[in-house]
């Protein structure tokens, strides 16, 4: 078989990254031909194979026509007549358009070489336009590859956008978004995503809710950077910084979708965002089909945040409810991840970015401290129902208002 290396494996090999995945194009073959070798077909719209040893990836050349709206509206024609050069016109950046040999030899036909030393995404044709996935994946690719100084090329720009304005982007099914939003959140700079949804216009029809955040200002004296949508992403960036966990890094993102509604006359206060919030995080949730433990993180941290922030100003009732609340008496729970989602916030402030976050410790250290009361007592009294309940409560809220 002629089989050629391709795609990102090439690309991070050319980068020096590790390269975590490897998918070859297979060419002069056919689907019988390669199942007759002991491939295993996996693709069910693409001609897509599985090698019988390294159950990598094997697909055979192919081309693509455009026949409907969507990332899904093609007709592919993988004959053995389809040419290298074929298949790599088909794809979505020159970057990912190199193919390698197995002596190691480059074969690249549009410039993806060139547009790696000069750090850009540049699309390969026009067909570019024709599959609106392409515009989540050039977003993903800026949140990848922003630390080595990587920008979307001005010509690649201007088509995103206008794919945006013929509506190809409408397209895009709420499954497939989220998919796309998990890798992000992994990405080492995730904000570069958003941004470069934001620049083409997608932002305002994706993801609304984040959109809507720019240009409504804050107090300065709180948010020197003004910007609530700049603040969201710089809350963002500090929830990467701080966390593996995306469930950490969403909750950070979406905290503040509240502030998009406060009434203009109060700007730039926005006084009950917490709660204005809670609605749009969920409405955000259950349009994008977020699994439940994305949402619930990030329902308490959007209703919560400026509880953590104001702890040592917090009754000791308040606290105390506030840990019933995010499961604190459970064995699993997300108070660690909540308290980091908070301090993300905090930090993701302009000239806030490195400072101390307090309330960290303090609301650990009352966690600790309910956890640990004895409530046996509150056992021992003949009490029944909820009335057993707000016995133990009380012995908490006491044990914190003696220790702290």
């Amino acid at each position: 078989m002629k089989t050629y290396l391709v795609g990102g494996a090439v690309r991070d090999k050319l980068l020096n990254r590790p390269v975590t995945e490897r998918d070859w194009v297979v060419l002069g073959e056919t689907p019988e031909s390669i199942l007759q070798r002991g491939f295993r077909a996996v693709g069910k719209d693409f001609p897509v194979f599985l090698h019988p040893k390294t159950n990598e990836e094997y697909a055979l050349a192919r081309t693509e026509r455009k026949t409907a709206k969507g990332y899904k509206g093609f007709s592919v024609d993988a004959s053995p007549e389809v040419t290298l050069e074929q298949d790599l016109l088909r794809r979505d950046l020159t970057i990912n358009a190199i193919a390698m040999t197995e002596q190691g030899k480059l074969i690249d036909p549009y410039g993806g070489q060139r547009d790696l030393e000069q750090r850009l995404f540049r699309h390969v044709s026009p067909a570019f336009v024709e599959d609106p996935v392409r515009i989540l994946r050039v977003a993903r690719f800026a949140a990848r590859y922003a630390p080595l100084g990587f920008t979307i090329a001005p010509e690649t720009q201007t088509l995103m956008s206008e794919m945006v304005k013929t509506g190809e982007v409408d397209a895009l099914v709420p499954e497939r978004i989220w998919a796309e939003v998990v890798k992000v959140l992994g990405e080492s700079r995730p904000s570069a995503f958003f941004y470069a949804l934001k620049e083409c216009g997608a932002l305002a029809k994706i993801f609304p809710e984040i959109d809507a955040l720019f240009g409504v200002p804050q107090p300065e004296i709180y948010h020197p950077e003004i910007d609530c949508g700049v603040h969201s992403l710089m809350s963002l960036e500090q929830a990467a910084l701080l966390s593996p966990k995306l469930e950490v890094r969403f909750a950070a993102l979406v905290h503040d979708l509240g502030k998009a509604i406060s009434p203009k006359e109060n700007l730039p206060h926005h006084y009950g965002h917490e709660a204005k919030g809670v609605q749009i995080v969920e409405k955000l949730c259950a349009r994008l089909r977020v699994p439940n433990h994305f949402k619930s993180l990030a329902l308490h941290v959007t209703q919560y945040h400026t509880h953590c922030h104001t702890v040592k100003e917090l009754r000791a009732t308040t606290l105390v409810d506030l840990l019933q609340t995010l499961g604190a008496f459970k064995p699993e729970n997300h108070l660690h991840d909540f308290i980091l989602a908070c301090k993300a916030d905090a930090c993701g402030r302009l000239g806030f970015e490195k400072s101390d976050y307090p309330q960290s410790e303090i609301f650990r250290r009352a966690a600790d401290i309910a956890v640990n009361t004895d409530t046996s007592t509150a056992l021992n009294l003949g009490l029944q129902g909820a009335k057993i309940g707000e016995a133990i409560r009380q012995l908490r809220v006491q044990a914190i208002n003696s220790a702290i």
